[in-house]
């Protein structure tokens, strides 16, 4: 354990290069860094969302019940929050250039052991360590992307980087129905964990740490983008006490942030985990119809995504309002769900292509705000304590809109859907005014607590 820690902790800094050199190798590995995240953050989609594609393929094959399989993803969705906020704290100080290539190989042996396994208590224990483990994907990008980018810039760059998502989860239906139709079910991730190798040794090659590990100024000098009124940024690596106790857990922003995420996330799986379903019992939507529905919800989000991304940064990084703004367009459009009558497929397919386009954005933005009302030292950590918070609104929401749906029908689970979406727009009210504050401010805030 020793000797992994030592391969994963930060790179040094180096003597600064010339100038002259800095500024030609600054554009050319910013690139670097934001496309290398891309596509390796986009490969842990492939390692994780495989198994709801072949649930019924491998159910069918090994005997297990609805239940079953629902336990294996709520235990996942579960063991993914607690990696994202455990592992995004261990990625603040360290290395992504090895830390995210070692995620990757190791959902990739879940993914190798889970698909040559045929007991249910050993799927259960590797697909809830897979979701664990795929807590190294997150952090590292951001961590990445917080040194390199700068505060004004990173609403429009997070939003393009965050498109990965969409893409990770596009290109997860294809490979996985393919591999399962050619080959069997087990390949479904055999194949997944083949390209999730392949894509470890390219993030070796691509990504790297910090710019002064390169021999670079600190983005903020490169950019002239001080926060007005602050200070440089502290480049020192933050211990594990400081960057839990100072920059998270007594951070009043990030628990405002991650409270109204856990709502923003049963908005989120609402229509992803039970929308086909419930199109095909209460609108009588065909198999196709009811799975289209979920390729309209995914890809409405792109363009939204890098739109509200922009906003942001021209609103001076007020992530609070425009995630508020979003979400009432998703509260309507529940709202019209619900009231749909059967026989109006298309309008109940444009309506869940607006709750795509609306819910995406806030997805990325409160993401975003970890850094913004932290540290770029505390990023992972940041991140990760927010999504903790929407994963686990994820598995209310699945047990829960589940359970209402089957004792009270999917008028109840609708209702409670939105109640969810109102509450978010309540939290985030609180965050209207807020913009990324100077370093100083924030940790006097903090250290002043409520």
């Amino acid at each position: 354990m020793a000797a992994l820690t030592r391969l994963l902790r930060a790179a040094p800094h180096i003597a600064p290069l010339p100038e002259a050199e800095a500024r030609r190798l600054y554009p050319r590995l910013r690139w670097q860094i934001l496309e290398s995240t891309f596509i390796g953050y986009a490969t842990f989609y492939l390692v994780r969302n495989n198994l709801p594609v072949v649930s019924k393929e491998m159910g069918q094959a090994l005997g297990y019940s609805k239940g079953q399989i629902g336990d294996l993803l709520a235990l996942t969705a579960i063991a993914y929050g607690v990696g994202k906020f455990a592992m995004g704290a261990w990625s603040d100080r360290s290395n992504p250039r090895y830390f995210m290539p070692a995620g990757l190989l190791l959902t990739a042996l879940c993914n190798f052991l889970f698909g040559a396994s045929g007991t249910y208590a050993v799927h259960l224990f590797l697909w809830t360590l897979n979701g664990f483990v795929q807590g190294m994907g997150w952090g590292p990008c951001g961590r990445s992307l917080g040194h390199w980018y700068s505060v004004r810039e990173r609403g429009t760059v997070f939003a393009f980087w965050n498109v990965a998502h969409n893409v990770g989860g596009g290109l997860t239906g294809i490979i996985v129905a393919y591999s399962t139709a050619w080959m069997g079910w087990r390949h479904a991730f055999f194949v997944p964990g083949i390209l999730a190798v392949l894509c470890a040794l390219y993030l070796l090659w691509r990504l790297r740490d910090t710019p002064q590990s390169m021999g670079l100024p600190p983005v903020e000098e490169y950019k002239n983008d001080y926060l007005p009124g602050g200070v440089r940024d502290h480049e020192r690596e933050l211990g594990t006490r400081d960057l839990l106790f100072n920059y998270i857990l007594n951070n009043k922003y990030l628990w405002v942030f991650a409270a109204a995420n856990f709502f923003v996330y049963i908005a989120r799986y609402a229509m992803l985990d039970w929308g086909p379903t419930y199109l095909k019992e209460v609108k009588h939507a065909t198999l196709q119809g009811g799975g289209f529905s979920t390729a309209i919800f995914e890809f409405a989000g792109i363009f939204s995504t890098i739109l509200m991304g922009w906003l942001s940064d021209k609103a001076g990084g007020r992530r609070g309002m425009v995630s508020l703004l979003c979400m009432v367009p998703v509260f309507g459009a529940f709202a019209g769900i619900l009231n749909t009558p059967p026989g109006m497929l298309w309008l109940d397919l444009l309506l869940f292509g607006i709750v795509g386009f609306f819910v995406y954005p806030p997805v990325m933005l409160l993401g975003v705000t970890g850094l913004d009302f932290s540290s770029k030292k505390a990023v992972g950590a940041a991140a990760g304590f927010i999504g903790l918070f929407g994963y686990l609104g994820r598995t209310v929401q699945g047990k829960g809109l589940g359970w209402l749906a089957e004792h009270y029908g999917w008028d109840a689970a609708l209702y409670a859907t939105l109640a969810a979406a109102f509450l978010a727009i309540l939290l985030l009210a609180v965050t209207w005014r807020l913009t990324p504050r100077p370093r100083a401010a924030v940790r006097q805030a903090i250290e002043a607590g409520p």
